[in-house]
């Protein structure tokens, strides 16, 4: 089949790969238009656009898919289907209507769980042991279409959303190519997506990032990991945001307040709602990121400071 590939960030980059070595034909990509980015804040490419560029294949960079450039170039291009990972626009009905296929999502959640933007990062957060990806009919509703096929994957306990984002983006490539495939030789199914289970996973923000030291142990690890890389978990040390990596639970360790910092010899502690975790990097602002107890050393944590 003749496909146009519909994505933007580093994530959609193993599907786009996958897409051009199989058996169909790629004839352009999709993506956000550049961006600014970075100290300087120069326009950047999409990763996506990047790797087009790298391989000599056609970028499409509307600004929003409705535009009448777009839709006629879409048209004049003849794609069968559009395969789309994590694009970053709606797609209006005029678009989802030009392919004779339409266009199929890879979703990085087993659908109905977690509609949205941030499916991974939900999952870690509210501590989901399975979690997997669905390739479904894009339609106008948010992540509502029928699923064609889908993989699962087991959440680890010490899994970021980077981790888990990147297991999933590779396996999800090869599900993404399966389900066009079928598609191509008649054989594909889609299921409608069942009534009960549905829940939202909205992008979050750098407020859901702030660490709740009154939460229990295993809350304040699952914030931190799933907002790890992005918004990255943070919290504020004598009124200045440091921002922190993944933490880890230390059943038997001392009694302390939430937020009270411990500083010993080759850890550094704070307290929770229920028993205190470990720290692992520390980045001050303006700083490089660091080990914990070297951060301690540098900025010398006194006996009962804290973290707010």
């Amino acid at each position: 089949m003749r496909v146009i590939f519909a994505g933007t960030p580093a994530v959609a980059v193993p599907a786009l790969a996958a897409v051009a070595a199989s058996r169909h034909e790629l004839v352009a990509v999709v993506t956000r238009p550049d961006a600014p980015a970075g100290r300087g804040r120069g326009l950047s490419r999409s990763p996506v656009a990047e790797w087009a560029d790298e391989h000599g294949v056609e970028v499409l960079t509307p600004a929003r898919p409705r535009e009448p450039e777009f839709l006629d170039r879409l048209r004049e291009l003849e794609p069968a289907c559009v395969p789309v990972v994590a694009y970053g626009a709606l797609v209006p009905p005029a678009a989802l209507e030009i392919p004779r296929h339409g266009w199929i999502n890879l979703h990085f959640s087993l659908l109905p769980a977690w509609r949205g933007a941030a499916p991974v990062q939900h999952a870690v957060l509210h501590g989901d042991e399975l979690t997997g990806a669905s390739v479904f009919q894009l339609e106008e509703g948010l992540d509502t279409g029928p699923v064609f096929g889908t993989l699962t994957d087991e959440i680890r306990a010490t899994d970021t959303s980077g981790d888990l984002l990147e297991r999933l983006a590779e396996s999800g490539a090869g599900l993404l190519v399966a389900v066009l495939d079928a598609i191509a030789d008649g054989t594909a199914r889609a299921e409608p997506q069942p009534a009960d289970g549905v829940s939202l996973a909205p992008k979050l923000t750098v407020d859901d990032a702030r660490v709740r030291w009154g939460d229990p142990a295993f809350a304040v690890d699952r914030r931190i990991r799933a907002c790890t890389p992005a918004p990255g978990g943070w919290t504020t040390f004598r009124d200045e945001r440091v921002k922190l990596g993944p933490v880890v639970p230390v059943p038997d360790g001392p009694g302390l307040k939430p937020g009270e910092l411990l500083v010993e010899k080759s850890r550094v502690l704070v307290g929770t709602a229920t028993v205190p975790v470990r720290l692992g990097e520390v980045r001050a602002a303006g700083k490089r990121a660091m080990g914990a107890t070297d951060w301690a050393r540098g900025v010398r944590v006194g006996t009962g400071e804290d973290f707010a």
